[in-house]
């Protein structure tokens, strides 16, 4: 686990020191720390610490730079069943507060969020609150993220003007090299004793046939082995497949990219945000129903400042496709239950109860003898059936 944290004072040191009894630190470690700057913003020294190796679903207090509050952790299990939350689009409003305490009503392993994360939008301060506005919640469970447009911060290419991303790689330091990727803006990694493999893929890095992104996508879908990794989950920022008037076809340029390695990989599910709305398709590939494909989900509904996407077009081409959508702040949730089946459930914040608003069962396509690819067929020859319910 890598724990992350900013200080004012740049003299104190990266270490934490860690162990399974309050107050009770058994072992520490040291990490490094940097820093940056944004025109006249100076940031606060931002230490980054791997702990390890820990044992496997499994409650760790540390504290951070041997001083200051305890905190406490919990590890993901090294074997199915897993909880995994997902919300994209969070900033830090009354409804981003509304989304993680509904989150964090129900037990979950960890948080993937499908980019845009503060909403600082160059106003630097606003990432150090936004730190502090989720500190309850990521001290205590991994956060996976990916970036969105509100992380580029960068408008000019210009030699004066701070490099794209800069606060959001240096604050969010995610494990791309840990998965041979050369940038923080894509990376894979396995969770439940490699059960799982989720891949973040950047949708505002170059990601067309001669980009390095594809060919890491390339590489690290090749090296999953299915009967040892009966799950691939997928989370980018612009949607691939959208009925709402809002970001309609930003996804386009990239889903005509990657999208045949996806569904050649038989990627089980893809996450999105962007869209400030919640959104569902049917198993898809190139915009026709496919039961080999994946299921394509939007969930930019975190609770940004910038409110939501009510303009669903009825008669869009994709309508068809689309099995569940409606403009609401909230959460979802996939609990991946064996190697087989899994149970997606969505639930709006306007509920005082953490209300189930949208279900389904799946079964991964890696135990769908359909959907095996068959020697030089590159992935063709599935079923027709477009079923996706257990």
């Amino acid at each position: 686990m890598r724990v992350s944290w900013v200080t004012e004072d740049k003299h104190i040191q990266s270490v934490v020191e860690y162990g399974k009894a309050a107050g009770n630190y058994t072992a520490s470690a040291t990490g490094d720390h940097t820093s940056y700057r944004y025109f006249l913003y100076t940031s606060g020294k931002i230490h980054h610490v791997k702990i390890g190796p820990l044992d496997p679903a499994t409650v760790y207090y540390y504290r951070c730079s041997m001083a200051g509050d305890e905190f406490s952790l919990r590890t993901p299990p090294a074997a199915l069943p897993i909880e995994l939350a997902v919300a994209g689009d969070l900033g830090q409003t009354e409804w981003t507060a509304s989304t993680l305490s509904h989150v964090g009503r129900s037990d979950y392993d960890m948080l993937l969020v499908p980019g845009d994360l503060s909403y600082a939008d160059a106003q630097q301060p606003l990432w150090d609150s936004f730190g502090r506005f989720v500190q309850r919640y990521a001290s205590r469970r991994p956060w996976m993220v990916t970036e969105g447009n509100h992380e580029v911060e960068a408008a000019m290419a210009l030699p004066c003007w701070p490099r794209p991303f800069t606060a959001y790689t240096t604050r969010w330091r995610m494990p791309y090299e840990e998965s041979g990727s050369a940038s923080s803006l894509y990376y894979s990694f396995d969770t439940a004793g490699g059960a799982v493999h989720v891949i973040m893929l950047g949708s505002y890095a170059d990601f067309n046939s001669s980009s390095e992104q594809y060919r890491w996508l390339a590489r690290d879908l090749a090296a999953v082995d299915r009967g040892a990794t009966p799950w691939v989950v997928v989370l980018l920022h612009a949607p691939w497949y959208n009925t709402n008037a809002a970001h309609e076809g930003e996804g386009e340029a990239m889903r005509k990219a990657m999208e045949r390695l996806l569904y050649e990989a038989r990627v089980d599910l893809v996450f999105a945000g962007h869209v400030h709305a919640y959104e569902r398709f049917t198993r898809v590939y190139n915009n026709e129903a496919n039961p080999c494909g994946p299921v394509h989900i939007t969930i930019g509904d975190g609770g940004n400042r910038e409110g939501l996407a009510f303009d669903f077009r009825k008669n869009h081409k994709l309508a068809r496709l689309s099995v569940m959508r409606e403009a609401s702040f909230g959460h979802g949730r996939l609990s991946v239950v064996n190697a087989t089946a899994a149970r997606w459930t969505w639930h709006r914040n306007d509920d005082a109860d953490s209300t189930v608003r949208d279900e389904i069962w799946l079964e991964s396509l890696a135990a769908n003898g359909a959907c095996r690819p068959r020697p030089g067929s590159n992935g063709a020859g599935a079923a027709d059936s477009p079923n996706d319910e257990l």
